[in-house]
């Protein structure tokens, strides 16, 4: 038991690190990076790999560690938003793969989940912040934002997950 509480940890903050670094990548293009969601992949992962804890609990970080000490993503409202958003995907990851049998149509539908459910905490979230700022956040602007703006990195996300998760789990790196 203790030998998978150090494992998941380790994990955990390989993820961490992950969803700090992987915005680098696309970072000197911001409109790329809001369509590739870059910290979405090691979140998701996070909650497979680690379960449901970890993966809240790195959801919950990642956006507001970047934004406090790089200023990216803002702040306000973004990086809140992103952490309830973040925080879901790496929760419903883990718990619907836990809950799931583990045969490969099970982890796309566990992903796919996640993602949906992740997005409408998203859009609640950005409602209310939007509200705080006297602001309005519609129906079409969290369709386009979390769907349509989305497509590229929910397609990434769908690809390059799954497969990982099939690797980790061949190599005896996740349970």
């Amino acid at each position: 038991m203790r030998n998978k509480a150090l494992k998941n940890l380790v994990f955990a903050a390989v993820f961490l690190a992950l969803a700090y670094v992987l915005p680098f990548l696309t970072g000197q293009i911001p409109e790329i990076g809001s369509k590739l969601c870059p910290m979405h992949l090691p979140v998701l992962l996070c909650g497979f790999v680690c379960g449901p804890v970890y993966g809240l609990a790195v959801g919950l970080i990642a956006p507001i560690l970047r934004s406090l000490t790089l200023s990216m993503p803002p702040l306000f409202p973004t990086a809140v938003a992103m952490c309830f958003e973040l925080g879901a995907y790496g929760l419903f990851a883990g718990l619907f793969y836990k809950a799931f049998p583990k045969k490969v149509g099970y982890i796309y539908i566990s992903l796919i989940l996640a993602m949906l459910l992740g997005r409408l905490v998203w859009g609640a979230a950005m409602y209310v912040l939007a509200a705080i700022g006297s602001k309005q956040f519609g129906l079409a602007a969290f369709w386009t934002s979390g769907f349509v703006n989305a497509l590229p990195g929910i397609i990434l996300q769908i690809v390059v997950i799954p497969p990982i998760v099939l690797a980790l789990k061949k190599a005896k790196l996740m349970d």
